[in-house]
């Protein structure tokens, strides 16, 4: 019974250069009766724990579309519901509606503080406008508030991003690696001066020494939160819970079955209520999920409710990695830090 929804919102002012996700240039309205449609449809009435508007860039979007969305779930008092936005579009009006309709967590993508190498990504923003959006928000009333870091840029201090990012007394910081990936104008255009693999995973621990040392604990292989702010709707996929994914492009795991919608507005405007792709899970591909969505969370896998002898089938693997990059807990097994760096290569290995 799935707990958790995602609300996929694909439009854009314009397209970073290292994005490779769906999306579109430009609010279309006409999306939002197909989504409603799309709710209307194929959410089935369970009480949702987590809420989730991402794109895209939801702040594009009016607080009165959101409400007209979120009047199709049936929320638990408790619901965390998180709202995706853009630095530049959090004004005090457009933040003080989001509060009183409801939304509860903010999720900044600030990316970095080096207001040059913004506008050599693509970014609509420029320092200035993460620490008044920060600031605006919590006047608003937010007190979860999340900004996204992106490390391996190029020509960039993650020293100075580091220290400004917790100057403004964050609950939550989502730091990702750049990867440049088809899709993207970098994959065709790539910048200058990116660091290597090596220097980015530098970078990877001097971001765990310095947020732990500022009271934030890495729960996840690129999350940190103070405690009790962890992202309870990003928990249930790496629990491996199901969840409702709803617009244009979203994936969903409902019924034992993973989803994902139309990729394309024409396709998605023809069958909104309707799958593109549909894969029932097989009990090994669910092992197989457990083991690669769990060792992503610092606290590992819990090895004990598995439906086979975890240590037996896995010995190989186990003796290769234990104990520098591997270890064991109370309930399973969880990477190191050094595991970390090397977790695509490890979980390979046992899927």
């Amino acid at each position: 019974m799935p707990k958790s929804a995602y609300i996929h919102i694909p439009f854009c002012q314009s397209k970073c250069k290292y994005c490779s996700f769906i999306s579109f240039v430009g609010v279309k309205d006409s999306y939002f009766e197909a989504l409603l449609n799309d709710i209307d449809v194929n959410y089935k009435g369970d009480v949702l724990d987590t809420l989730y508007f991402g794109g895209g860039t939801p702040s594009l979007i009016c607080p009165e579309v959101i409400a007209k969305i979120m009047s199709k779930f049936n929320l638990s008092n408790s619901c965390e519901i998180t709202f995706e936005m853009n630095p530049d579009d959090a004004k005090r009006d457009y933040l003080n509606s989001l509060y009183d309709i409801g939304i509860n967590r903010i999720s900044m993508g600030s990316q970095t503080f080096n207001d040059n190498v913004l506008t050599l990504i693509g970014r609509r923003h420029r320092a200035k406008d993460t620490i008044q959006a920060v600031e605006t928000a919590k006047n608003a009333g937010f007190e979860n508030i999340s900004l996204d870091l992106i490390y391996g840029l190029p020509d960039t201090n993650i020293a100075e991003d580091l220290k400004i990012i917790t100057i403004l007394d964050l609950q939550h910081i989502s730091t990702y690696g750049l990867k440049i990936e088809e899709g993207s104008y970098f994959y065709n255009y790539p910048p200058d001066n990116l660091p290597d693999d090596d220097m980015q995973a530098d970078m990877y621990i001097e971001i765990n020494e310095f947020l732990e040392k500022k009271g934030y604990c890495r729960y996840e292989i690129s999350n940190f939160a103070k405690k009790g702010f962890e992202s309870r709707h990003n928990m249930n996929y790496w629990n491996n819970k199901e969840y409702y994914g709803f617009g244009a492009a979203a994936h969903g795991y409902v019924d034992g079955i993973r989803y994902s919608k139309f990729e394309t507005l024409e396709g998605y405007y023809n069958n909104p209520s309707g799958f593109n792709v549909e894969h029932k899970v097989t009990d090994k591909e669910k092992i197989e999920e457990e083991i690669f969505l769990g060792f992503r969370k610092a606290e590992g896998i819990n090895t004990q409710n598995m439906s086979i002898d975890f240590d037996v089938e896995y010995k190989s693997v186990l003796d290769k990695y234990m104990p520098r990059y591997i270890q064991k807990t109370p309930y399973g097994y969880k990477l190191t830090l050094e595991g970390v760096l090397l977790s695509n290569n490890i979980l390979a290995e046992f899927i």
